[in-house]
């Protein structure tokens, strides 16, 4: 049996960082507005869980890219493709261990290196190797990608 996963990355700002990858990958913000409102009518959230974006409700310290196309429950929580990132104290300060490959194809990659450019990220090095060529990039809080 395949296993539900999600891939979870820790984030100065949440909400900023889905902003760049829903941009990025085409990929929806998650809208848990709903679970919110019920536990709130619930009494079950303190005071300073949640903030007010996209014009509505959402959690201060989580937020969640999902591909358009997957299945999305009652609590607004997609069963697919989805990216999480959660408000850690600290910055990141060493090379990642895991990391996303956006295959654009070559014919592609320079016209999206420059879009990604412009939606904030960066150029960190440019790779021509017998296996292939592509591109690394750091996201706004400065997590590598890859361009292929």
């Amino acid at each position: 049996m395949a296993l539900h996963w999600k891939l979870t990355i820790d984030a100065e700002d949440p909400l900023a960082q889905t902003e760049f990858w829903s941009a990025v990958l085409g990929y929806e913000i998650e809208d848990h507005s709903d679970l919110i409102r019920r536990l709130t009518e619930q009494g079950l959230l303190t005071e300073g869980l949640t903030t007010r974006a996209y014009g509505r409700e959402v959690w201060r310290e989580l937020a969640a890219v999902r591909h358009p196309d997957d299945p999305v429950d009652e609590n607004g929580i997609c069963h697919g493709r989805r990216l999480l990132f959660q408000r850690v104290p600290e910055a990141k300060t060493v090379k990642n261990r895991l990391h996303l490959d956006l295959h654009v194809g070559p014919e592609r990659r320079e016209a999206e290196v420059a879009r990604l450019e412009k939606l904030g990220a960066k150029v960190l090095h440019r790779h021509n190797q017998p296996m292939g060529t592509w591109t690394i990039m750091a996201d706004p809080e400065g997590n590598e990608f890859c361009v292929e």
